[in-house]
């Protein structure tokens, strides 16, 4: 379970630190997000308001949709001040972009009403989420719309899962029922229920598969050994390894990474939910 003080913490801390690799890692789900989230914002039916990103991390998406629509007041919002400080740098010159630490719920109240909220990835991590999705639906306006990615099944997701068996031997028990964390809304069956319970209607999930890059450069394995010890399930195993384990746990995710390297580029297959619903309320 990934809790608030986590991502305020040394979590945030980390992603912030790597947000680079994170961003590059997430790269090849940017163009059909994207896609989702300027067909909603230019849709007859939506207005004129601001665009809320929750969860934005290092404000990628916020950046690439406040480029595309200059007319449009984007905010994203983070629970972490670490990547809140680098995605203010990085907005500098966007004059219509703006960036907020502080829980979603009371940030996107704060904006409203709010025409469109957003978010890559940023949403599995509500210890309610249906009050959670149900505050963030009274504080869109009347036909408002909300688009998100997240990650499927865990299993069509192998950069979460073959470091993992390589490090450890198998994969740590999945806990049952909804759990905040990276793989919460995998089924799309509970993304539905949940947002219907706050309200929402209109709820799609489409599929998408995508290449979840790991590593790069003239040694991409390094690069991904680095990242993944870092970031990711198999370096909590990693850390919590014994010391005297930890060599040939090492060892063994460096020979999984060699068979996903292919040139300079270390890819793992991942999947993803494009999710979209409306407040017809």
């Amino acid at each position: 379970m990934t809790t608030a003080f986590d991502w305020t913490g040394p979590i945030g801390d980390v992603w912030a630190e790597e947000w680079r690799r994170t961003d590059r890692s997430l790269a090849g789900l940017a163009d059909p997000l994207d896609a989702a989230i300027l067909a909603a914002a230019t849709d007859a039916g939506t207005g004129v308001g601001p665009i809320v990103d929750i969860g934005c991390g290092a404000g990628t998406t916020s950046l690439a949709i406040a480029a595309a629509l200059s007319e449009r007041q984007v905010r994203g919002i983070d629970i972490s001040p670490a990547l809140i400080g680098i995605a203010t740098e990085r907005g500098q010159g966007l004059p219509n972009l703006s960036f907020v630490a502080g829980a979603a719920e009371e940030q996107v109240a704060a904006a409203a009403p709010v025409d469109l909220l957003i978010s890559r990835h940023g949403v599995m991590f509500f210890p309610d989420p249906v009050a959670a999705f149900a505050a963030l639906r009274r504080a869109t306006a009347p036909s408002g719309r909300l688009v998100f990615s997240c990650f499927r099944a865990m299993a069509l997701n192998s950069f979460a899962t073959e470091p993992v068996i390589a490090a450890e031997g198998a994969l740590p028990a999945v806990p049952s029922g909804y759990a905040p964390g990276p793989f919460a809304f995998a089924d799309p069956v509970l993304v539905r229920d949940l947002l219907t319970e706050a309200g929402w209607s209109g709820i799609e999930c489409t599929p998408v598969d995508f290449a979840y890059r790991v590593g790069e450069g003239s040694d991409p394995v390094a690069d991904a050994l680095g990242f993944l010890q870092r970031i990711g399930p198999a370096a909590r195993a990693l850390r919590a390894a014994p010391p005297g384990e930890r060599t040939a746990m090492v060892e063994r995710v460096t020979a999984v990474l060699e068979q996903r390297r292919s040139g300079d580029t270390v890819d793992f297959p991942a999947a993803a939910w494009l999710c979209s619903a409306h407040n017809m309320a």
